[in-house]
This record gives C-alpha cells, structure tokens and sequence, in this order.
C-alpha cells in the first residue's frame, strides 16, 4: 500500500480513536491536520516517500480557511442561531402549549400530540435542538408526567420532536450542508420539507396508536371545552410563529431574498415579538447574544478545524481511497447508499452532526454523484440519517439535554428506552424517502421547474 494511503488510513483512525479522550474536537482535527501534513511533508521530502504532499500544498489551508470565512452563506448561521434563541425567551411556546392542550387534551395520548405539534411549529422557526428540547421538557414534560404517562413514553417524545429542528427550514445544519456541497441552499431547505412534515406525522401516528392501545401510558387529560374563546386563542397563538415561518422561508421560496438575507429578516422578527410581548430586558438581551456568540464559535472552530483536516485527507488521497473502498463494495448502487448510510447511523452513535457533515459528507458526496443520484435527495437522506444521532447514545446531545431540565426520578436509563422507538420510526422515515425520491425533489422542481 502506498504511504499516503496509510497516512490516510492513520490519519482517520486517529480521530476516530481520540474522540473517545473528551478532548474539544476543534482541536483534534486541526491538530491531526498539523500532524499529518508534516509528517507527509516530512516523509516526501527527507525519506523520498511518495506522500503527495509538499510545503506548497500545506499553505493552501490558510486559503482555504480565509474562503470559508468570507463565505456570505455562513453569516445566516448566527442570524438563524440568535432568532431560535430569541424565540426560546419570547414565551409564545407556552401560549402554545396551553391553547394545543384543549384542542387536543381529550384524547389518548393528546398532551404528546400537543408537544409533537408545537414541537413542529418550533423547528420550523428556531433549528436549534438545545433550546427546543430544553423549552419542550419545561412546558410539557411535567404536564405528562402528572397526567400519569409513562416516564419512557413523554420523555422519548421530548427528545424525539426537540431534534425535528436539525432537520425542518430553516436548519442550520442544512445550511452548512449547502456550503460544504456548494449546492443551492434554498434547494435543501424546499427538499427538507416534506421529510419533516413525514416525520411529525409518523410521530403523531405512533402516539395516537400507544394511546388506543394502551391507554394506560399516555391517558387522555380532562380539559376546558374547545369552544370559539379556544379557537381565537388558538389563532393568536399560532399567528406569531406564522408570522415568522412566513417572513423567512417565504422570502427564501419567492426569490425575494437570499438565505442570509432571510436570516437577519428572520432575527428581527424574532427580536420584534420578543419586544412585543414584553420578554426583552437588557439583561435577557446579554444572556441571548453570549449565547449565540458561544455557539457560534463552536460551530466556527468545528468548521475550521473540518476544513484543514479534509485538506490534509484529500492531499493524501483520503477521498480516492474512500471513493474506491465504496465503489468496490459487492453492492449495486442503491446497495452503495445503503452502506454508506448505515456507516453514518454507526458512526453517529459516536460522532456530533457537525462533525459527520464536515468530514464524511464532503467525501462520500462524490461517489454518489458518480453513481448518478440526485444530490438533493441524498443530502436530505444523509440529514434524516444525521438526525438519530441526536437520539442514539453515547454521545446523544437531545438525552443530555433533556437530563438536565428533567424532573427528580427521571433516569438516563429511562430516556434511552423512551427514544428506541422514535429511532425506529426516523429509520421507517429514511425507508420511505429511500424508496420515494419525489419527496425530495418534487417541491423544488415545481420551485424552480
């Protein structure tokens, strides 16, 4: 085997091996990245190894870094990252909350209906998944509970809805998606739709099914008659959020402004209602800005670290040897995206979304287009599958998220059984997309057709 390609080899085991050691992943990759380019660099130069690489090849980091920073599409990330945080302090969640609850408390399994529903109007407005499933288990996860439903069945549905904002526009994750696959962002967020709204409804399907079932774990609730006073509330609840769905994936649909554009339309927006309903104060306003800041950065440090460690593989013939490990596999093509699909459910058990669509995304991308499916379909496949990483331990954030908001007695044992079956339904879901691509692509053909 050549050197670069054990160098390759080295270099992925390594991150993979020193993820288990807790240290910032930022650091691992651009430290990998440092290390490797100079031992290639090394190698070639002193001991005649044929790496590929060179000091030249080595200074196009800081080009390619200097790219990704001047790069206008990334500016909608802490626009997109501060509306949802502004959202989360608004308070419209609970009016939301409290006017779903009498639509549809009587029935069995109604008040996880109400949390899917909200959960759904909540993704397509914040994308954050802390602040959905933090605000989530706040408003309905003690409601649940003290209408005596199974701790397994409300914390799961928690977890499970509170990830539906990775995945529904506008996604940050879809928007670093677009940037690494230099594909339309608006294509994405118009292909993620219907997913989306899929996977709501198999949610709401499955509880109403747990609920005639066995109505023992998730009972009805007894609840003031849904009269007209319930239905104006119901209006006045839902048109906030509206609102803010329509100023921003409206603006991105019509043509009437850029994804980035949309962003600060969208952050506004949310500030606006923030201020309308009287939840801003100076003091609220520090708190949401070091927040969007912190994340911010960390999403940033990911994103450069990313950037030098595929340089680095690619110089080694990462991608190659990958494209052709893939290719030589004793599948068809369909049985190709299988695999490469099934490595990222594996590999998500262990690995954050960010890193998943840093690294492995931009590598496999090129073997599917090769095998010729469209790309559109196959990145919002990859975000459904990105998605169970949120649910899948060790490193499932929504589990921990949902720990440290939750009521005493609420083990981590206890959600882990709680998101099996919300697992199985995003596994259902990619199922159904797989076979399905118009999906996918209908919505954008017809936007752009």
């Amino acid at each position: 085997m050549p050197a670069n390609e054990i160098l390759a080899i080295g270099m992925f085991i390594s991150f993979i091996a020193l993820v288990f050691t807790g240290f910032p992943v930022a650091w691992l990759l651009g430290g990998l990245a440092i290390v490797f380019s100079a031992l290639a660099v090394i190698l070639q130069a002193d001991f005649q190894f044929a790496t590929g690489m060179d000091w030249d090849y080595t200074s196009l980091t800081v080009e390619r870094i200097w790219n990704v920073m001047e790069n206008w599409v990334m500016v909608a990330l802490p626009m997109f990252i501060l509306m949802g945080l502004l959202l989360d302090r608004s308070g419209i969640a609970n009016q939301l909350m409290s006017s779903f609850a009498r639509l549809f408390g009587n029935l069995r399994g109604g008040l996880a209906i109400t949390v899917t529903v909200i959960g759904l109007l909540l993704a397509a407005t914040t994308g954050i998944i802390g602040a959905s499933v933090v605000l989530l288990a706040l408003l309905g996860l003690p409601a649940m509970l003290q209408q005596g439903y199974d701790k397994s069945l409300a914390t799961g549905t928690v977890c499970a809805v509170g990830t539906l904002g990775i995945l529904i526009p506008p996604s940050i994750m879809l928007v670093l998606m677009a940037d690494r696959m230099a594909m339309s962002v608006g294509d994405l967020f118009l292909g993620a739709v219907f997913p989306g709204a899929l996977l709501g409804g198999l949610y709401i399907s499955y509880l109403l099914l747990v609920g005639w079932l066995q109505p023992q774990r998730a009972p009805a609730a007894p609840t003031e008659p849904f009269d007209w006073s319930a239905i104006n509330a119901l209006f006045l609840a839902i048109l906030p959020p509206a609102f803010l769905i329509l100023a921003v994936l409206g603006s991105i649909f019509m043509g009437l402004a850029t994804p980035t554009e949309a962003a600060g339309v969208g952050a506004a927006g949310a500030l606006l209602l923030a201020i309308i309903k009287k939840q801003m104060s100076a003091g609220v306003m520090r708190e949401v800005l070091q927040e969007t800041t912190k994340t911010t950065a960390y999403i940033f440090a990911v994103l450069l670290g990313a950037t030098a460690f595929s340089l680095v593989l690619r110089g080694l013939g990462g991608d190659e040897l990958i494209e052709r490990a893939l290719l030589s596999l004793p599948f068809e093509p369909t049985g190709i995206i299988i695999a490469i699909l099934f490595a990222t459910f594996l590999l998500g058990f262990f690995l954050d979304w960010i890193e998943l669509t840093l690294i492995v995304l931009p590598l496999v991308a090129p073997v599917v287009a090769n095998l010729g499916f469209d790309p559109v379909w196959f990145t919002i496949l990859f975000a459904v599958c990105l998605q169970t990483s949120f649910l899948t331990p060790p490193v499932g954030f929504a589990i921990f998220y949902l720990k440290g908001v939750a009521p005493e007695g609420i083990q981590v044992t206890t959600i882990y059984r709680g998101v099996v079956p919300f697992i199985a339904l995003q596994v259902i879901g990619m199922l159904i997309i797989f076979n399905w691509q118009a999906i996918v692509t209908w919505l954008p053909a017809q936007a752009y057709g």
